[in-house]
Formats: C-alpha cells, sequence, structure tokens
C-alpha cells in the first residue's frame, strides 16, 4: 500500500469513528493463556455474531449552550483578531489551563510549528532532530524551512522517538529537535531537554496530540523553549481547525504573534518601520476561539475518563498472546490518549497478517486501524534532496550520506505491527472496554479461522 494511500485510511478511519458509522508485537516473553469466553465461536467476520453491535460515542460533541457566543461573533462582522477579543481570551484561558505564561492562537497545528521554528531560528541548511513516527506535517515543517529532517529511531515499546538514539544524529549543522509525543503519550522529556542541553539545541515540542498530557506533574508543550497544539476537527480540543503556540519565554512568545501576524511590531520586537521582520497570516479566526472555549469545558473530565479506561484496556489486554500494550514512562502522570496504541505480533496468530487481524476485529464491531507507515520512503524526501534549494544548502556528500542514513529498523518493525484504537472509544464505561478486550481474546481463540 502507498504512504498516501495509508495516510488516507488514517483520516478515513479518525472521520468514520467520529461520525459513529463504524462498528474496528515483538515478542519478550508472553506469560501462558487460559481459556477464554469466545473460544470455539465462529467469528464475526466468517459469519458469527458479533462481540458488540452497539454504536460508539460521535465525534466532535457539541455544547448547544456556546450557540449563542457564537451567533453574537457572526453577527457583529468581527470575525478575525485584529477587531476581535475572542482569540484573546482563549489564549489567555489556555495559557493558564495548560500552565504556561503565554499561548499563541494560530490557524492550525502546522502553522504552529512553523511559527515556532521561525522564532527559534531554524532556517535554511539547518539540521532537525526529530521521531520517524509522526504524522507527516511534523517533517514537512522543516522541509518549508529549507531544513533537513535528521530522524533518530523510534522505541517501539512507547511509540515514542528513542533518546538514546538521538546523539548519534547530532553535527555541527544541527539546531533543534522536535520530540513528538504522539498519540498523545509523552516522550521522555528529562533525557531530550538533557541532550539539547549538552548540545546548545532548542527544543519544539510537537504536542498536536497530546492536550492536558504530563510528564512530572507539568504539562506537555510546556517542557521544551516552545510547545505546538492541533484543534483539528478529530482532535481532543476541536474547533475544526486551529492551533497554538506555548512559552514561557516573553521575547520569543512577542516574536511568535509578530510572525504570525505579517512580521508587524509587536511588545518587544520593535522597528523603524510597521514590519520589522519576515511573516505571514497564521492567525486564528475568532469563531474558532468561541468553539474551542466551549470545548475547554470537558476536558479535564474526558482527560481523566481516557486515562481511566485506558488503563483497565490495557491490564484487559496485556496477557493476550501477541497483543502488547504501549509503555508508557515512569514519569509520566497523564497520557492524552488522542489514539490508544498496542502491538499486534503475528507469529502468535498463525502468522495472519495484520490487515486480516484489523479486518476480524473492526468485524467484531471494534473500530481499529493500523498506524503510521515508514513516511520517510515517501516521495517528498527525493522531491526535497533533488531540488535546486537543497543542492545548494548541502553538499553531494551530505545528501548521498542522509539517503544512506534512512534506515530506520525499529520504526520500520512498529509500522508493521501498530493497532490505533481512537479516543472515542475510552470515552465510554468499563463494560465498553470489556467489549473491546473480549474481541480481541476472540479472535485469539478463534485465529485458525483467519487463514
Amino acid at each position: 500500500m502507498k504512504q498516501q494511500d495509508k495516510d488516507l485510511n488514517r483520516r478515513q478511519f479518525l472521520t468514520k469513528v467520529s461520525a459513529g458509522t463504524i462498528a474496528t508485537v515483538t515478542a519478550g516473553h508472553i506469560p501462558a493463556y487460559g481459556d477464554i469466553p469466545g473460544k470455539t465461536k465462529t467469528l464475526a467476520i466468517r459469519g458469527g455474531k458479533p462481540i458488540r453491535t452497539k454504536s460508539w460515542p460521535s465525534w466532535p460533541i457539541w455544547d448547544k449552550s456556546a450557540e449563542d457566543s457564537i451567533l453574537s461573533v457572526l453577527r457583529s462582522g468581527n470575525w478575525f483578531r485584529g477587531r476581535g477579543t475572542k482569540v484573546t481570551e482563549f489564549e489567555k484561558k489556555y495559557a493558564q489551563v495548560m500552565g504556561a505564561k503565554r499561548c499563541l492562537a494560530t490557524a492550525s497545528g502546522t502553522t504552529a510549528l512553523l511559527v515556532a521554528m521561525q522564532a527559534l531560528g531554524i532556517d535554511a541548511g539547518d539540521e532537525v532532530i526529530i521521531s520517524p513516527y509522526t504524522f507527516i506535517a511534523t517533517y514537512n515543517v522543516v522541509f518549508l524551512n529549507k531544513a533537513l529532517p535528521v530522524f533518530a529511531d523510534t522505541d517501539p515499546e512507547t511509540f515514542q522517538i528513542n533518546p538514546d538514539k538521538i546523539e548519534e544524529r547530532i553535527n555541527e549543522r544541527t539546531k533543534a529537535i522536535i520530540p513528538v509525543h504522539i498519540l498523545g503519550l509523552p516522550a521522555n522529556m528529562d533525557k531530550i531537554n538533557a541532550i539539547a542541553r549538552k548540545h546548545n539545541l532548542v527544543v519544539i515540542e510537537d504536542a498536536c496530540q497530546a492536550w492536558m498530557a504530563e510528564w512530572k506533574g507539568k504539562k506537555c508543550g510546556t517542557l521544551g523553549d516552545l510547545g505546538c497544539f492541533s484543534f483539528q476537527n478529530s482532535k481532543n480540543l476541536p474547533s475544526g481547525e486551529g492551533g497554538a503556540v506555548l512559552g514561557n519565554n516573553e521575547e520569543i512568545m512577542d516574536r511568535c504573534y509578530s510572525i504570525h501576524n505579517c512580521g508587524r511590531r509587536y511588545g518587544s520586537i520593535g522597528g523603524s518601520s510597521a514590519y520589522p521582520i519576515r511573516g505571514s497570516n497564521r492567525r486564528m479566526q475568532e469563531f474558532q476561539a468561541v468553539i474551542l472555549m466551549s470545548q475547554m469545558q470537558r476536558l479535564e473530565k474526558d482527560a481523566e475518563r481516557r486515562n481511566q479506561n485506558a488503563k483497565y484496556l490495557t491490564s484487559q489486554i496485556k496477557d493476550i498472546p501477541g497483543i502488547i500494550p504501549h509503555k508508557l514512562y515512569a514519569e509520566v502522570n497523564r497520557a492524552a490518549y488522542h489514539l490508544y496504541p498496542f502491538r499486534y505480533k503475528k507469529e502468535h496468530f498463525n502468522n495472519v497478517p495484520l490487515s486480516k487481524f484489523l479486518a476480524a476485529l473492526q468485524a467484531e464491531g471494534i473500530p481499529c486501524s493500523g498506524g503510521y507507515g515508514p513516511q520517510y520512503k515517501d516521495e517528498l524526501i527525493e522531491e526535497a534532496l533533488n531540488s535546486r534549494g537543497y543542492q545548494r544548502l548541502y553538499s553531494k556528500e551530505r545528501l548521498d550520506k542522509y539517503r544512506e542514513e534512512n534506515h530506520y529498523p525499529d520504526n520500520d518493525q512498529l509500522c508493521k505491527e501498530a493497532v490505533w484504537l481512537s479516543q472515542t472509544l475510552l470515552l465510554t464505561t468499563k463494560e465498553d472496554m470489556d467489549d473491546i478486550a473480549n474481541a480481541i481474546r476472540k479472535v485469539y481463540q478463534n485465529r485458525d479461522q483467519l487463514t
């Protein structure tokens, strides 16, 4: 399957789960597994009765009490932040909730990353260390800054960048590390920040899937130099589109504001002209801010429910042979669980490929999908390396070496094994988690029917 098709399938999966229209690891030692309900039953994919026939929650969930506020903004004609107050109000509230001094609202998570990179001085010819297991936007923004995204391999147990693989990727051109709290699971920020300090690098957290996630009592997105968030329609805090940059340095945040507002003077960013620095229009709209403030009312409650259900689900599936739940670092107080991941080891399922396992689980009424593919093998990499700009910025020797190093065995393996469950499945009850666990057990016990 082409990578673009995998990315489309991911979007389709999240959209379908949100609409409520679908009914859904390398092993170390795996303990013996006893008899379970569902053994010798006919799998739903073979015509049997599915474990679950009830629907799952739709997403996003609209709060009707916010409609008057939306209408008020629309009727006022003050639809952009230059004439309104709602974006500024949201920024103050989100900064307070997340424990940051400042927040800048942007048009998307991608534009948040672009603003952060420019504000921290990442420029043409630089190199940036990032995780290979992430949405394509994380390294597209590096390419858009004419810098080189350099991948450090993934830790399959945590689904996060492996901090022990970072230093070997650093050279004299390295400017930044962009850790990604992918799926809403925190990366190891202690080790990453220590490496950054040692090598005088900036850290931009891609927290686009990590609202309310916590590392040692602090929210993800507040642990590096800047943190970036997305509020796209499928996200746990949604407004259709939208994003934010969090930071604690006033001058850097002033610079972010100026960059996102066409380079105009702002705060400490002065000059003799109206436009002292380069910038573009990456502003959030007023009505999006109203939607976000409405959605924020459920943010804490939803975050706690996802974590409680995720913990219980892990306890129910961890001993099923061939099913390996994700691992959280000991320092994680809370994960965001934009997606709940586990790994599927086909050798425990008669070597049935992941696609058949997913189809069987979906037939049992459990919405699920595979994870990211090896996107670093996509055509966009060669398109960039072969461009006139990159051949001017980087030597042939560097680009050839980059191609040779573009191999990440741990991430490749994870891409073959990952299974995702949407965050909406975690907004239910303990009994609903039992349905998920029982469906996985049923598929395992009747795996002979998959061949």
